[in-house]
C-alpha cells in the first residue's frame, strides 16, 4: 500500500483550500494511505475527515514528529506550505516531493510596484500542480468539511427569532486591515430583513458585543434579540455549524469564509487590504453558487499587503470606509 503525505501548517482557511487534494488522492490512487501534517492548533480541522487516514501535529517544531514520520516509509510528499518547516520534513524524509509554487515574485511586484503578473487560477487549483506526477486531477466538487457530531449546534438552542434562518457575519480577521471597521457593520447589520449571527473567535468576543450595543440603539431600530453574538462561546467547528446553518454569509478574507465555501453557501466577501486576484476568493469548484465579492477597486494604494496590518499605513483606511454597503445589503437580503 501506497502513502502519501500532505503538508500544510497554517491557518484556518489555507488547510480547508488543501482539503480537494486529499479527496481526490484518496480517491483516485488504489491502495493509498493519505496522511497529515500539521500544527496542533488546527488539527481539529481536519480530524473528522474520512480522507485522512492518518495526522500527525506538531507545536512548533518538526523534530516533535520526526521520528513517526521516517518510520511510515513515504511513498510521495505533497508540500503545500513551501516554507522551512516542510523543507525540513522533505530533508528528513528523502522521499519524492512536489513543493507548491506560492507566488511571493508575483505577489511582491502587485504590492509594491502595482505589476500584475498573477495567474487568473484559484489557488486550489495551484495545489493541484502538486498531484500532476501522481495522475491526480480535480475532481471539481469544491471544499470540505466534516463537522463531528458533538460540535453539530442545534439552532432551537439559540433564541426563538433564529430558528427559522439567519445571516452569518464573520465580523473578524487576522489583521486589522482584513476587517469593516464597527460602524460600516452596525450600518450593514442594521438594514437587513432577517437575523444576524455575528461569527468569530475569542479575540474578536468583545467587538461583537460593542457592534450589538451600539445597533441596538434607538436610532437603529434593531431590536437585540435579532443579533446573536456566538464571537467566542462556541469553537471552530461549532462555529462552522453555525456557518453551514446560515441561509446566507457575509465576511471578510478570513478562515470562515473557506468553510462557508465549502457548504456552498452564498457568500459576500469583502476586501480591504488584500485582493481576490491574490487566488483566495470563496471556492465552490464546478458548482454553481451565487456569490458576490466586495471591494473598492479605484484605489492606487491597494493592494498595501499579501497578509495585512495592525492599522492602514496611510491613515484613511479608505478600502474598507469606501466598501458599498447597499451592494452587501441587497445581495444579502434577497
Amino acid at each position: 500500500m501506497k502513502k502519501i503525505l500532505i503538508i500544510r501548517f497554517s491557518s484556518i482557511g489555507d488547510i480547508v483550500l488543501t482539503t480537494p487534494v486529499i479527496r481526490c488522492v484518496k480517491q483516485q490512487l488504489k491502495d493509498v494511505q493519505v496522511h497529515y501534517l500539521t500544527k496542533k492548533q488546527y488539527s481539529g480541522i481536519l480530524e473528522n475527515n474520512p480522507y485522512v487516514d492518518k495526522l500527525y501535529a506538531i507545536e512548533k517544531n518538526v523534530s516533535e514528529v520526526a521520528k513517526e514520520l521516517k518510520k511510515e516509509n513515504y511513498d510521495y510528499v505533497i508540500d503545500l506550505h513551501h516554507n522551512l518547516r516542510s523543507a525540513q520534513v522533505k530533508s528528513i524524509l528523502g522521499k519524492r516531493s512536489k513543493s507548491f509554487h506560492k507566488l511571493n515574485l508575483e505577489k511582491w511586484l502587485m504590492v509594491n510596484l502595482r505589476i500584475n503578473k498573477l495567474p487568473h487560477v484559484h489557488i486550489v487549483d495551484r495545489y493541484f500542480e502538486t498531484t500532476k506526477g501522481l495522475g491526480v486531477k480535480n475532481d471539481g466538487k469544491g471544499l470540505d468539511y466534516f463537522i463531528p457530531v458533538k460540535d453539530e449546534v442545534d439552532i432551537k438552542t439559540l433564541p426563538s427569532e433564529f430558528h427559522n434562518g439567519h445571516i452569518g457575519f464573520v465580523i473578524g480577521a487576522k489583521h486589522f486591515t482584513k476587517q469593516l471597521p464597527d460602524e460600516k457593520i452596525i450600518s450593514i447589520i442594521s438594514k437587513l430583513n432577517q437575523p444576524v449571527v455575528l461569527l468569530g473567535g475569542k479575540e474578536d468576543r468583545d467587538k461583537g458585543e460593542r457592534i450589538k450595543s451600539k445597533a441596538c440603539l434607538p436610532d437603529r431600530q434593531v431590536k437585540s434579540q435579532n443579533i446573536f453574538n456566538a464571537c467566542g462561546i462556541y469553537n471552530l467547528n461549532q462555529s462552522a455549524s453555525l456557518t453551514k446553518q446560515a441561509r446566507k454569509i457575509i465576511s471578510h478574507d478570513t478562515g470562515l469564509m473557506h468553510i462557508a465555501s465549502a457548504f456552498k453557501k452564498e457568500i459576500v466577501s469583502v476586501w480591504g487590504n488584500t485582493i481576490p486576484e491574490f487566488g483566495m476568493y470563496p471556492y465552490y469548484g464546478k458548482s454553481e453558487v451565487r456569490s458576490q465579492k466586495s471591494e473598492v477597486n479605484s484605489l492606487s494604494c491597494r493592494p498595501c499587503s499579501k497578509l495585512g496590518y495592525s492599522k492602514c499605513p496611510k491613515g484613511h483606511f479608505k478600502c474598507m470606509n469606501l466598501i458599498n454597503e447597499e451592494e452587501i445589503i441587497k445581495f444579502a437580503n434577497v
